[in-house]
């Protein structure tokens, strides 16, 4: 075999050699990605995780509100252990009313919605800022809408002190309706002892609890 012939072969074979490294390198790189959890998937499996401690938590038997029929909501008390820092606090209650309800007719939220954050401002206004899921996953409608933000709303007034009003975000933006027809423009009063909390009112009236317009 000519000399040339085989230094050609031998370049060629050096060639496909590397182009086969290359390639089990970028199937590699590939499957990495494709795997890889995005932002809500990963904030989800956090959630799922045992939760941390701290030396403030102490366990205390709380009222949850779920689904108690098709229009209205209820307390159900449950064994949890709560801190003493108001936003912790307030991140466990609302992880309970999620992942810990008792059955999927009381379910008021979707199971795979996430508490991407929360804050509470000087002022008393709670900001609490879900997944996309939140939207996307509640049926639209007004009764399935207002339970939904009912046992948000009452669920963090009555286990997390000092809330005044409730505001609502989905992935960090400020969206119109929840699911096409509960105003979340604008704040949803924390306020027990003017607002019944068991039912929810007839349509047209106004619902307890209902956005009220800020001024910007």
């Amino acid at each position: 075999m000519p000399r040339n012939l085989k230094i050609t072969l031998a370049i060629l074979a050096v060639a496909v050699l590397i182009g086969l490294i290359s390639l089990r390198s970028l199937q590699k790189r590939l499957q990495r990605l494709a795997q890889a959890p995005t932002t809500e998937e990963q904030a989800r499996r956090d959630l799922l995780k045992p939760p941390i401690s701290t030396p403030t938590d102490v366990v205390a038997q709380i009222p949850i509100f779920w689904a108690a029929g098709p229009d209205r909501i209820a307390p159900t008390q449950v064994a949890l252990p709560l801190s003493a820092d108001p936003v912790k606090r307030a991140r466990q209650v609302i992880d309970a009313l999620i992942l810990q309800t008792p059955s999927s007719d009381q379910r008021t939220l979707p199971a795979d919605a996430t508490l991407l954050a929360f804050y509470i401002l000087p002022d008393g206004t709670a900001i609490a800022d879900f997944s996309d899921t939140l939207s996307t996953g509640t049926p639209s409608g007004i009764m399935s809408e207002q339970l939904a933000v009912d046992s948000i709303a009452r669920t963090l007034e009555k286990n997390v002190s000092g809330l005044r009003r409730l505001k609502i975000l989905i992935h960090g933006q400020e969206v119109d309706t929840l699911a096409g027809h509960v105003d979340l423009t604008g704040f949803f009063d924390l306020n027990s002892a003017t607002q019944p909390v068991a039912s929810l009112p007839s349509i047209p009236a106004a619902a307890p609890g209902a956005a009220t317009k800020s001024a910007r």
